[in-house]
C-alpha cells in the first residue's frame, strides 16, 4: 500500500523532529505529501472559576509560540511540508478535521512508554477514533 498524503501529529518537544525524520523518509519512499499538525489545550474548556484569567491572551500567546516552533521544525526539514496546523482543542476532532479536509490517508503520532502514558494516552483515543491507518512511534523517556 502506498500513502498519497501522511499526517504528523507533534507536541513540538525535541521527540517531534524523531517523528518527523520518520515521518519524511516515508513520505519520500511513497512520494506521498507531508503535513503537520499541533494541537494546544483549550484552557477555556477546563475552566473551574476559581481564578480571573484572560483566557484569549494566553490562548494567543500559546498559539504564537508554538507558530514559531512549528516553523523552526519545518527550516530544519529537508523535505517540503505541504500544510502545517497549529490550532487548540480536542485532539481527536482536530486530527479529524484535518483528515477529511486535507485527504490524510495515514496519521503518524509518538506514543511515551511511561506512568502517564498508560492513564492518559492519547494514542490510543486516536487509535479508536481515526478513519485511516495510523503509524504509532515509541518514544523513549
Amino acid at each position: 500500500m502506498t500513502y498519497k498524503h501522511i499526517l504528523v501529529a507533534v507536541d513540538l518537544s525535541e521527540d517531534s523532529v524523531i517523528l518527523v525524520n520518520k515521518a519524511a523518509a516515508l513520505a519520500s519512499a511513497c512520494d506521498a505529501k507531508l503535513s503537520l499538525i499541533h494541537i494546544d489545550v483549550n484552557f477555556t474548556d477546563m475552566y473551574t472559576g476559581f481564578m480571573e484569567i484572560n483566557f484569549a491572551e494566553t490562548q494567543n500567546a500559546m498559539l504564537e509560540s508554538a507558530q514559531k516552533k512549528i516553523k523552526t521544525l519545518v527550516e530544519s526539514l529537508n523535505f517540503p511540508i505541504t500544510e502545517t496546523i497549529v490550532s487548540s482543542g480536542d485532539l481527536c476532532n482536530e486530527i479529524g478535521h484535518a483528515i477529511d479536509n486535507l485527504n490524510i490517508d495515514l496519521v503518524i503520532c509518538g506514543h511515551h512508554k511511561d506512568f502517564w502514558s498508560k492513564l492518559l494516552s492519547t494514542s490510543r483515543q486516536l487509535i479508536n477514533e481515526a478513519a485511516v491507518d495510523m503509524l504509532i512511534v515509541p518514544l523513549e523517556d
